[in-house]
């Protein structure tokens, strides 16, 4: 198999997992777009193998609702979001990475923690040097970082269906400097141990993310 990028060949992996891997990376980071047309056969030409595991995963991420089937116009689309389910996506998000900031604060150890206050910096530096693309990629990491700071399976299984939408919406960041700012401010209230600040400043920074994007799709 020839999938590249992040998602490298891994024997250990079905591959049927990596291709949706890939795909959730390609809707994730803005290569496959709301609207974009999968094509089975190209896809599985690219990536080197048969049309199986790619009809497979695009089973699989038609369940979990990043591509939609549309009969009439004979193909499988990337699915875009519309502001009911942007609205309750950030409703779970709410739920979920609350409890995430509060665990963390609970459980973090120290060089975890470092780790989210580095791509908090990386975030800040892209931010100032004009680098979109830097700055989603590691705002995003942040959050998975967060999830794996506070150690809880469960939790990030049920986060990770999510990732991609998360990532797609993370992009629409129209407010880069408060992000940053409540990034750093989340990761300060987890290293000190303070799981109230941390759930508090978790809430507003969902909150704050949920008018920014159900204010940009008005247009």
């Amino acid at each position: 198999m020839s999938v590249t990028g992040e998602h490298a060949a891994d024997t250990r992996i079905p591959l049927r997992d990596q291709v949706r891997q890939e795909l959730q990376a390609r809707i994730a980071d803005g290569r496959l777009r709301p609207g974009d047309r999968i094509f089975e056969q190209d896809l599985a030409a690219e990536l080197g193998m048969s049309r199986v595991p790619v009809r497979e995963a695009i089973r699989m991420l038609q369940s979990e609702g990043f591509v939609e089937v549309l009969p009439r116009r004979r193909g499988v689309f990337v699915r875009g979001l519309d502001r009911q389910q942007a609205k309750e996506l950030f409703e779970v998000r709410e739920a979920l990475e609350v409890y995430a900031a509060r665990l963390a604060a609970e459980r973090g150890q120290s060089a975890d923690v470092a780790r989210m206050a580095e791509l908090a910096r990386q975030a800040r530096a892209a931010y100032e040097a004009g680098d979109v693309e830097a700055m989603s990629n590691a705002n995003a990491a942040f959050h998975d970082q967060l999830v794996a700071v506070a150690g809880n399976e469960l939790l990030a299984s049920m986060l990770e269906p999510l990732h991609g939408r998360l990532a797609w919406l993370f992009r629409m960041n129209l407010e880069p400097e408060r992000v940053c700012a409540e990034h750093e401010e989340l990761q300060e209230a987890i290293a000190a141990g303070d799981a109230d600040l941390a759930a508090e400043v978790a809430q507003r920074h969902v909150l704050s993310s949920r008018r920014m994007v159900l204010e940009r799709m008005l247009f």
